[in-house]
């Protein structure tokens, strides 16, 4: 039965089939192999016979044991012969070599049973999501190659306290699964059932992810569901035929150099379906980032491209899958494409995501804050227009490697100005970005405030904490996600046009914005921006007269600022007058 819904596009877990699975007898070792005159198995240096069943499967049963080497070794049409890695594996072994490893995957005893009870899509919860790289975020300093690395049990140890210092709610991981070129940073995989064994085993991800749980920390896994690795001992041309990909050369490979799968083939749409699910029940996965959703919604992911019908076709069918099946996880939707109801229920013509990158808004206040500040009143419209279109999708709101990186300079970095001006500004940018409704996203090392570009084999420069301007940063940072955390009107209704106000979305003059967000009660939260070059006084026009207390200043002395405040304020005819220094920003909470 389950090798016919593998077949059909039905499975979720062909993964209980398919791969090295421990049965009476010893272990049993299956795959997918139509195309293939002969395939054995390749067992710790041995050679061993399989048998054809007429699904075009291939298995055998065979004493192993837990580490054994394995690959199967697959005889084409045209008699040649090729060593290739399981693509259900498991477990792999730490790259250049690839072959697969037997291992069992229901070793560790999950403690996280209060988390997986109250977790959910966070639509009326804060969501501050930390993006990291697992091989970057921090590596042994005495040390090189592969043994720089620290282990997924050490990361459990390093990274939990400071994320929940910091005030994140979740952690999203750039691809775990197997891979084998770092500088890919995982988005080119060979493994899609494979934790990468460049941090340690499956265990020790199993051990890091239920550490995150029971420290009530989220985590979401970046997955690539579009395109595969060309090395030859992996997906591609698996069993002599183009198997995975398309029949098709132009429709075959993708930008990148790598190889599109084809969902016109139900066994394709199989493969990754079960594999979204093998993550969240295997692993405990708390949400999946599918990366370059335009490919999928686009052909070549271009907006004036043809549409990708079986691309859709396969989103539409997993998603609607995947939330009858695990309605408490959460599906992420990096998208760049203007498709409208991508987070609209598959039931109701979407393509049933939870949320969907705000690409627009990243590269609008990016734009924004690049450009002199004497200019900027030409440019005004940038930092509002995500407000013209945000209640069309559930947006989350992102600032992600892909901005750090060839070139594009840090978040930091980019700011126009000299260094105190980039201080200054770069507080303004990520304040504007949690006063926004929608959740969030930064990328490891925004917080820091880095000049550094990210690579991903360097450590993020934890030295600028040295440096009173950066670790200011850091500070402001900590408080504007603590202040988030503790005010429900910045995240219970996100996605409710009725609890956010424009107080002032026209002031191009001054290059002011000012916004309020408001509680269930009617109280609101002001936030107000000076991106000017210019100290300004300003009138704030609220909702209510009474009592204003100024909970967060940007120009705090603490903040590397010059101690332009306001403190405690009354309104009077719905008015309170404001001191706002050149590039600085101000959170007002209604007593």
């Amino acid at each position: 039965m389950i090798i016919n819904d593998f077949l059909e596009g039905l499975s979720l877990n062909a993964y209980d089939y398919f791969g090295a699975h421990f049965v009476d007898g010893g272990v049993r070792f299956a795959t997918y192999a139509p195309n293939a005159a002969k395939v054995t198995l390749m067992l710790n240096g041995s050679e061993f016979g399989m048998n054809r069943l007429d699904s075009g499967v291939w298995e055998t049963v065979h004493p192993a044991e837990i580490g054994d080497i394995y690959q199967f070794v697959i005889t084409t049409q045209a008699l040649q012969k090729h060593y290739r890695s399981d693509p259900f594996a498991f477990y792999s072994e730490v790259r250049p070599k690839n072959a697969s490893i037997v291992y069992d995957l229901d070793h560790h005893v999950w403690n996280d049973s209060a988390w997986i009870s109250k977790r959910g899509k966070c639509y009326d919860k804060p969501m501050n999501i930390y993006e990291i790289h697992f091989g970057s975020w921090r590596t042994r300093s005495d040390s090189e190659g592969d043994d720089r690395f620290y282990s997924y049990d050490d990361m459990a140890e390093l990274i939990i306290p400071y994320v929940k210092d910091m005030g994140y709610t979740h952690i999203e991981i750039m691809p775990l699964t197997e891979y084998p070129y770092d500088g890919s940073w995982g988005y080119q995989v060979t493994g899609y059932y494979s934790a990468t064994s460049r941090y340690g085993d499956p265990d020790g991800l199993m051990r890091f992810i239920d550490a995150c749980h029971q420290a009530d920390i989220g985590v979401i896994l970046d997955f690539v569901p579009v395109h595969f690795v060309t090395d030859f001992f992996a997906l591609h041309i698996y069993d002599g035929g183009f198997l995975f990909e398309s029949d098709r050369e132009e429709d075959r490979f993708s930008e990148w150099g790598t190889a599109l799968f084809d969902y016109s083939k139900p066994h394709v749409l199989s493969f990754i379906k079960s594999s979204i699910n093998f993550w969240i029940e295997k692993y405990h996965i708390d949400g999946l980032r599918y990366d370059a959703v335009a490919n999928l919604i686009f052909k070549y992911g271009r907006r004036d491209g043809p549409i990708n019908d079986t691309g859709i076709w396969f989103l539409k069918n997993t998603n609607y899958a995947i939330q009858k099946r695990h309605p408490d996880v959460i599906l992420f939707a990096e998208d760049s494409t203007d498709q409208t109801k991508v987070t609209a229920p598959v039931e109701f013509g979407g393509l049933g995501f939870d949320y969907k990158w705000d690409l627009g808004f990243m590269h609008d206040t990016i734009d924004y804050i690049m450009t002199p500040p004497y200019e900027r009143r030409a440019h005004h419209a940038k930092m509002t227009f995500s407000m013209s279109y945000f209640y069309n999708d559930l947006f989350i709101l992102p600032y992600s490697h892909d901005e750090v990186v060839h070139g594009k300079k840090t978040m930091l970095d980019k700011c126009f100005g000299s260094h105190e001006e980039k201080i200054a500004t770069i507080k303004c940018l990520y304040t504007f970005q949690f006063g926004h409704p929608g959740k969030k996203l930064n990328f490891m090392g925004n917080e820091i405030a880095e000049y550094m570009e990210w690579r991903c084999n360097k450590e993020l420069g934890w030295n600028l904490l040295s440096f009173p301007s950066h670790d200011s940063v850091h500070h402001f940072i900590k408080e504007l996600h603590h202040i988030y955390l503790s005010e429900p009107a910045l995240y219970e209704n996100d996605y409710n046009s009725g609890y956010f106000r424009w107080c002032d979305a026209n002031n191009n003059n001054q290059s002011i914005y000012a916004f309020v967000r408001r509680d269930k009660y009617g109280k609101g939260i002001y936030f107000v921006f000076n991106f000017s070059g210019l100290r300004q006084n300003y009138g704030l026009k609220v909702e209510q007269n009474g009592d204003y207390a100024e909970i967060l200043n940007s120009d705090r002395d603490i903040y590397a600022g010059t101690n332009c405040l306001n403190g405690d304020m009354r309104a009077y005819n719905y008015l309170l007058n404001l001191r706002l220094a050149p590039l600085s920003c101000a959170i007002i909470k209604q007593k």
